[in-house]
């Protein structure tokens, strides 16, 4: 009975944290980081103040959080797919559908888009967006590109060195989502895929 209850608390005091995290995001996406208050996410996840700091020391606590909350398993599905001996086209497709599904298609987007606005204003938040998501997908694409090399599916090192070429269609992606998909919708997997047609035309190894 006792460890009943012990694993009821567990599971409630889970989905507290959860639907702190998720109130978090709305109101960081409506209101930014700085006029973002910890009253209005305690509000919209129906819990009192003090409820948040039982989880989360502070804010910025709380932001980091829903960085590592968010995008930590996205991140590692990228780490696995990047692993693979396929074909280094093949694992691009699948990166791209993870994009789209797990990113695109999904309240993450958000986070990003609130880094790359709220980043320079607050540079702890982008140096620990750095650390947990970027240095990680750098570091297994670099590896990925390096074995690339090595087999002869690339020509030269030109994206071991940028490697944030590979990523720079899908920051347009959020960006555009932001701003003009009202007016312009997006085929963002199209878009991925011609741009990366063309990127590979460029580095491929002749045949």
């Amino acid at each position: 009975m006792l460890a009943s209850r012990r694993s009821a608390r567990v599971v409630k005091a889970a989905a507290r944290r959860s639907a702190i995290l998720d109130a978090a995001l709305d109101e960081f996406s409506v209101r930014g980081f700085a006029d973002t208050r910890l009253d209005d996410v305690a509000r919209r996840a129906g819990v009192a103040k003090g409820t948040i700091y039982l989880h989360f020391k502070d804010k910025e606590a709380l932001f980091q959080e829903l960085i590592r909350f968010q995008l930590s398993p996205v991140v590692g599905t990228f780490e696995t797919a990047l692993a693979s001996e396929l074909p280094l086209r093949a694992i691009i497709d699948q990166a791209i559908e993870i994009f789209v599904r797990e990113i695109y298609g999904t309240h993450r987007k958000q986070v990003i888009r609130l880094i790359i606005t709220e980043g320079p204003r607050f540079p702890a938040l982008a140096e620990f967006y750095y650390r947990e998501v970027l240095s990680r997908l750098l570091r297994a694409l670099r590896a990925r590109l390096a074995r690339s090399l090595e087999r002869g599916e690339i020509a030269d090192d030109t994206l071991i060195r940028f490697p944030q070429l590979l990523g720079a269609v899908s920051v347009i992606a959020i960006v555009w989502h932001g701003l003009f998909d009202r007016f312009e919708p997006l085929d963002v997997r199209a878009m991925m895929r011609a741009y990366f047609d063309r990127l590979f035309l460029q580095t491929a190894r002749p045949a």
